[in-house]
């Protein structure tokens, strides 16, 4: 029986979903390298120092790729574990500076595509009962980032307010 080096064999590709998730999350925290290190950043921790605009825009992003992953039919458990990684990702953005450091080594989004990318690999069934939870998921992940999106900008004017009355 011949045998078939590991070269000769090719891998599945990706699906077009995956693909553009993987493109997705590479921008929002891997897309560019620091100049002198090992190190890459991506949008999601530049567009975190804007104040509301940034959080929202890159935290509705990060929502999509959970919307993706659901659509590839990921379980309960793991678009759970996901919403926790955002969660986390959006609560550590409304500290200013240091929320955007800790956005800088936490990659909620990578992560999230690795859930993904172990499910794809060993998939898990869906069960019906995931869809309720699903709708759930996504909408108070959508309430959270636009409500702490609001919160940030909030602060932000309350900050304004008290160097303008000094």
């Amino acid at each position: 029986m011949a045998r078939i080096s590991k070269s000769k064999v090719r891998s599945v590709p990706a699906s077009a979903g995956l693909k553009k998730i993987r493109q997705l999350s590479h921008v929002l925290d891997n897309a560019i390298p620091v100049p002198g290190t090992k190190a890459r950043i991506g949008l999601d921790p530049i567009l975190g120092l804007l104040p509301g605009a940034g959080d929202t825009l890159t935290g509705l992003m990060s929502v999509y790729i959970v919307f993706q992953s659901a659509r590839l039919g990921v379980p309960a458990a793991t678009l759970g574990r996901m919403g926790i990684n955002i969660l986390f990702d959006l609560l550590a953005g409304t500290v200013p500076v240091l929320g955007d450091l800790i956005d800088v080594t936490w990659k909620a989004n990578s992560r999230n595509v690795a859930l993904l990318e172990k499910h794809v690999a060993n998939p898990v069934p869906s069960r019906a009962t995931d869809k309720a939870f699903v709708i759930a998921l996504l909408i108070v992940l959508v309430a959270l980032v636009l409500g702490i999106a609001s919160f940030s900008v909030w602060l932000v004017t309350q900050a304004v307010g008290l160097l303008r009355s000094a």
